[in-house]
């Protein structure tokens, strides 16, 4: 998709939202209840992330993602968008995610020319407890994009042609939390997006339309 396309059809976002697809979202093996799993002893928290969508070189739209860093947690090594919690001085979802972008991938929103075109759905991630606002932003200028070595491990501008209604979805089976699911992914490069983050790119996806 041409990024003039995309950013005419994202300014302002639509209301109501569209849903992502169904395919997204998790399956329990066994029974076919389609749930998220719930872990009573998380405590939810709120957190915001950057959904940044940016030309190429050749006037393509793309979206920027982040491969986290291996380690010992939840989230090691997956794809997910610059973002985290609220620092006390954010005055609102857009605060946090700007600055978290600032922090993890070295983003000017100025020099870019960044226009904010509104909030998708709140998801939630019950495995960690965060409740993500995303932020749906326009790059007007292709940003010049430095992963802070201890948060991200690699920068991903994925095409945005990658989580259009058309786009490829793969079902794959996962055991979360001693639990069986089986849910759709995003194959992209020598990725796999999943979880929260795919469920924010089939809402923009959505958004965006064939």
């Amino acid at each position: 998709m041409r990024f003039e396309e995309a950013a005419g059809r994202l300014a302002p976002l639509p209301r109501p939202l569209p849903a992502p697809p169904d395919e997204l979202m998790p399956v329990v093996v066994g029974t076919g209840e389609r749930r998220l799993p719930r872990f009573p002893s998380v405590v939810e928290r709120a957190a915001s992330v950057l959904v940044l969508v940016v030309p190429d070189d050749d006037g393509e739209a793309r979206v920027v993602l982040t491969e986290r860093p291996a380690y010992e947690g939840h989230h090691s090594g997956e794809v997910s968008f610059p973002g985290g919690k609220p620092e006390p001085d954010d005055v609102d979802h857009v605060a946090t995610a700007l600055r978290e972008a600032i922090e993890e991938v070295g983003l000017d929103p100025a020099a870019a020319g960044i226009e904010i075109v509104g909030l998708l759905d709140e998801v939630r991630i019950p495995i960690s407890g965060f409740r993500i606002t995303p932020v749906v932003a326009i790059a007007r200028r292709s940003p010049v994009l430095v992963a802070h070595p201890g948060e991200v491990a690699r920068i991903i501008e994925a095409p945005l042609n990658a989580f259009l209604p058309s786009a490829e979805i793969r079902i794959v089976e996962r055991t979360i939390m001693d639990v069986d699911l089986h849910f759709g992914v995003y194959p992209v490069h020598d990725l796999e997006i999943w979880g929260a983050t795919a469920r924010i790119l089939g809402q923009l996806g959505a958004v965006l339309g064939d």
